[in-house]
């Protein structure tokens, strides 16, 4: 019969380990709870031995750290301190969910999420909800007074699991949309990688070819040619040249200035509104775009409703957390549409971002009253047609990035072995006809 460890709090918040020879680990956590204890952690010992050891090491590192009086140096850079990153927060929603899920009080998981949190901004936070607890206010009161860690989606979810009195259900369901959340970003992101790599060596290659080589060429092109003139191409590319030369600080400005207009432009509304359906429509990458912001939608809404968050109030949130101002303006028509009473099908079909199939489930599930499901059934869908997209993408970008990449490179070499040709078409010539005469 296998053995578990198991690690547990007891009703004054102590800690305590053990290890229960029993059938399965559901067995075991049924034994943990009969000892009036709510466990944290339940593993098999077969299967933790030898990744026990591994995760021993370093932290017993840790702790001579600590002993011998390592520096801990906490840096804080303007404008960025008081957040948390989305994966850290990712875990702690995942931890007070287990916790809350055993039996623990949520003043008292919190309070040991604070103890065991590495993170210094989130255990501060962490002390502070606790303490608005002890205060008299409610979980999502003090979730609302963190608007940079905890968005209006967190907030309003905990709210509903409050008072339908689900609060773990509600946690668990949130933690497992934001883990989901990361892994499409992460995806689209590994993506992105490497047509980000190759735009930044290409750069790289360019500046070095205009600033080193090309100056080079130029010097023995002067004593060459007995004053001919250099091919048309091989000027242009010279001309380039001279000016990233000569004017080097002239050509940074240009570029940053060319950078932050275009930032600038993307921050009005016309602009964002520009950006946004261009990145929709955008050859290669659009199509990852957009099957994203839909994901995004569904997944948002359908977790929202299911959790017992109000239709109205589930749409104002989406709209706020899009992403994309031409879906933001979708789910605007949908919530108006919703407000006089009328379905949810038809803004979506008249704004031309969400395909026939998707309007199609959300129509049967509006007709059935099984919305919040339908639009889970979407995003389990959406899930692989994202994971589709983005190979696709990957597939698409190499070819065109390198075909990129040598043409670039090719057309600069081209430039500067142009006049060498000539120079032998001109020998050639000259040559023949003094045979002639002979």
């Amino acid at each position: 019969m296998p053995k578990y460890n198991y690690v547990a709090m007891d009703q004054h918040g102590k800690e305590t380990k053990g290890t229960l020879e029993v059938a399965s680990q559901n067995e075991a956590i049924a034994r943990v709870k009969d000892m009036q204890l709510y466990p944290t952690k339940i593993v098999e010992v077969e299967k933790s031995g030898a990744k026990g050891d591994k995760k021993a090491k370093p932290a017993a590192k840790a702790a001579a750290k600590k002993k011998g009086g390592g520096m801990n140096l906490q840096i804080k850079i303007p404008g960025l301190s008081g957040r948390v990153k989305p994966k850290v927060l990712t875990t702690f929603t995942r931890q007070l969910a287990t916790l809350v899920d055993a039996g623990l009080p949520l003043l008292r998981g919190l309070r040991v999420l604070e103890k065991q949190e590495k993170n210094v901004n989130l255990k501060n936070i962490i002390g502070e909800l606790a303490l608005s607890i002890e205060g008299g206010s409610t979980f999502s009161e003090g979730l609302a007074q963190h608007p940079k860690v905890f968005n209006r989606l967190y907030v309003n979810m905990v709210k509903a699991g409050e008072l339908g009195g689900v609060l773990e259900v509600v946690l668990t369901r949130l933690s497992e949309f934001m883990e989901k959340a990361q892994k499409i970003k992460g995806k689209v992101i590994a993506a992105m990688f490497y047509p980000v790599a190759v735009m930044i060596v290409a750069a790289g290659i360019l500046l070095i070819l205009m600033t080193k080589v090309v100056p080079k060429f130029e010097e023995v092109f002067l004593g060459m040619g007995n004053g001919r003139p250099l091919p048309a191409f091989t000027r242009l590319v010279m001309g380039i040249s001279h000016s990233i030369v000569d004017h080097f600080l002239v050509s940074i400005i240009a570029i940053a200035a060319v950078v932050i207009s275009f930032s600038l432009f993307v921050r009005t509304k016309f602009g964002r509104h520009v950006w946004d359906k261009f990145k929709l429509k955008m050859p290669v990458v659009g199509p990852v775009i957009s099957k994203v912001a839909i994901s995004r939608f569904t997944r948002t809404l359908g977790t929202l409703v299911s959790s017992g968050v109000p239709i109205l109030q589930a749409l104002t949130i989406v709209k706020e957390t899009a992403g994309n101002v031409i879906v933001a303006n979708a789910v605007n028509s949908v919530h108006e549409s919703v407000k006089e009473g009328e379905t949810i099908t038809a803004p979506l079909e008249a704004s031309g971002v969400f395909p026939p199939m998707v309007i199609s489930m959300v129509d049967v599930g509006e007709q059935t009253g099984a919305l919040p499901e339908m639009l889970l059934k979407i995003v389990d869908n959406y899930d692989e047609e994202v994971d589709n997209a983005v190979a696709a993408m990957t597939s698409l970008l190499e070819p065109i990035m390198i075909v990129f990449l040598a043409v670039v490179v090719g057309s600069i070499v081209i430039a500067m072995f142009l006049p060498l040709i000539d120079l032998m078409n001109t020998v050639g010539d000259t040559s023949g006809e003094h045979g002639g005469k002979e």
